[in-house]
């Protein structure tokens, strides 16, 4: 179906909801993670949950890589909080900067996971760069018109997206 590029590999309630240590343990080295939305409210700096989680998965032997299409000032004192390579204006879902991060972080397609919480921009990227894409929940609903609008067509795409997991379910 033509709504499949933009299909999440998961979709979950929340980034900190994520079994981390599995995932390592099934040969994870790396993340890339969206920042508004994914990790704090849009606009939000990093708060003690982000920085106690992002030192979690430094200290399991996760490495990670910011990569938001947000300007170099919102981007770079969130990654110095987080102690994380980042990439701004990343112009996702351009592939470059997916690869660009694999490349900051020393790992692979099959190695490393993307955590966002917009499809048409996040995951179709990650879809796109060959990376496992975990979709989540925004974490604030109060957003910029621009993404609400986008949040209708989300809400179409994962609506087939729902019945599709489900038929697949029941077979």
């Amino acid at each position: 179906m033509i709504l499949d590029r933009f299909y999440p590999q998961e979709w979950v309630d929340s980034t900190y909801d994520i079994d981390w240590k599995s995932w390592q343990e099934k040969g994870i080295r790396g993340a890339i993670f969206d920042i508004d939305n994914t990790l704090v409210p849009h606009g939000a700096p990093a708060d003690t949950r982000a920085r106690a989680f992002f030192q979690n998965l430094h200290s399991i032997g996760i490495r990670t890589c910011l990569l938001s299409n947000n300007k170099k000032p919102r981007v770079s004192s969130f990654a110095i909080e987080v102690n994380s390579p980042y990439i701004y204006k990343a112009h996702k879902p351009a592939v470059h900067n997916y690869r660009k991060a694999l490349e900051l972080m020393g790992t692979t397609p099959k190695t490393t996971l993307f955590v966002g919480d917009q499809l048409f921009t996040d995951v179709y990227g990650a879809n796109r760069a060959g990376i496992y894409g975990i979709l989540v929940k925004p974490i604030n609903p109060q957003e910029e018109i621009q993404i609400v609008l986008k949040r209708y067509l989300e809400a179409v795409v994962l609506h087939f997206y729902q019945r599709q997991k489900n038929a697949h379910k029941t077979v």
